[in-house]
């Protein structure tokens, strides 16, 4: 049960008593009147190994992956003087969705909250440092007991294989939950909410005040040493996400020239929101994920002629042969994002609402009007 109330650690009993069996299971292995310890103790690591693997597999069980929670990318369109619809045709607001962070014990009956979440993260974090700590004990009472210094040797290894499994667990759970948080539970605010219709009407408060809330839940909820981790994961997806909302949103979005400055803002507000007055993550890490983003909006504020310009040099110079230089290629979808590649060129000119940007995409590839 990855319950965070089981004790002040917040990480799961079930983890305290199998690192108790793996413990009692080596005394008495060394116990056993036998001379032939350094013979058998690498059938035992691998035994207590592979337990011990199962058990952090089971907490990273169901949590899902990226690919789980990222939504498929949709087909390329291009926009048309219809494309954002006047208010009185506008769909009826949504009602907000109440906010699923909870508190810090979060539903009892879910197993993929936010606190489990970070339940199973913290419990990973307890069996890696437990299991440096048994290690590095079990080598000193196996000197101070005579045992020969090969065998005290090879108690330093046993335990590599679950630690590095430790490791991966930790990471797979950080971006599994960041994922989770920003795709699936705020997706109401974000993925369904930003930016759709009338951009200065549907900007990224309202998800930044929900974000905020999940952030205070993890933070709480999470153990020191693993805390940046999470919150880093967490900052990466959000920024990542709100460069799909702009390059892969799908028909229910689409920018002007005027829109730049909304956008430029919300994003500097989202990198705020990490930077917490100097009180959350280092300002470095922050410039360091933020980079691609600031580095790929100022096509968002680029006149329209100039971008289709742009997206000629870039998909011509990409091309390999000169014999594809007499037609224009449609660049693949490769999701690596920047501003000198040429399907992020294209996606812009996909989203940009206006006629220019319409006739080019239609006379060039045959995009079809977004509904």
């Amino acid at each position: 049960v990855w319950d965070p109330r089981a004790n002040r650690e917040r990480f799961a009993l079930s983890a305290v008593e199998v690192l108790r069996i793996v413990d009692e299971a080596f005394e008495a292995f060394f116990l056993l009147p036998i001379t032939t310890h350094s013979a058998l103790l690498p059938d035992l690591a691998t035994g207590i190994n592979s337990c011990l693997q199962h058990y952090i597999s089971m907490a990273k069980f169901g949590c899902g992956t990226q690919s789980t929670y990222v939504p498929t990318m949709p087909p390329l369109t291009r926009c048309s003087r219809r494309s954002k619809l006047p208010s009185v045709f506008k769909k009826k607001e949504k009602v907000p969705k109440k906010s699923q962070a909870g508190t810090v014990n979060g539903n009892e009956n879910d197993s993929f909250g936010t606190p489990q979440m970070c339940c199973r993260i913290n419990t990973l974090n307890y069996i890696q440092n437990e299991l440096n700590v048994l290690a590095k004990r079990d080598i000193t009472h196996l000197f101070s007991s005579g045992t020969n210094q090969d065998i005290a040797g090879r108690m330093e290894k046993v335990f590599e294989f679950s630690a590095a499994a430790c490791v991966e667990g930790i990471q797979h759970l950080c971006e599994a939950t960041a994922n989770k948080v920003i795709f699936q539970d705020l997706s109401h605010f974000f993925w369904d909410g930003l930016y759709i219709g009338e951009v200065s009407s549907t900007r990224i408060d309202p998800f930044l005040q929900e974000l905020d809330h999940y952030l205070e839940v993890i933070s709480i909820t999470v153990h020191d040493k693993v805390r940046t981790q999470v919150i880093t994961e967490v900052m990466k997806v959000s920024f990542d996400g709100f460069l799909m909302v702009l390059l892969a949103g799908g028909p229910p979005r689409a920018f002007t020239l005027q829109d730049y400055e909304i956008i430029d803002e919300d994003f500097n507000f989202l990198t705020d929101l990490f930077w917490s007055n100097g009180d959350g993550l280092p300002a470095e890490l922050i410039e360091q994920f933020s980079t691609k983003v600031k580095d790929i909006l100022p096509l968002f504020n680029t006149d329209t002629d100039s971008l289709i310009e742009k997206f000629k040099q870039v998909t011509l110079e990409s091309c390999a042969s000169s014999s594809a230089k007499s037609k224009l290629p449609l660049p693949p979808t490769t999701g690596q994002w920047s501003p000198t590649e040429p399907n992020t060129v294209l996606r812009v000119l996909c989203y940009r609402n206006d006629e220019t940007a319409a006739k080019f995409l239609k006379k060039t590839y045959h995009l079809p009007k977004r509904l």
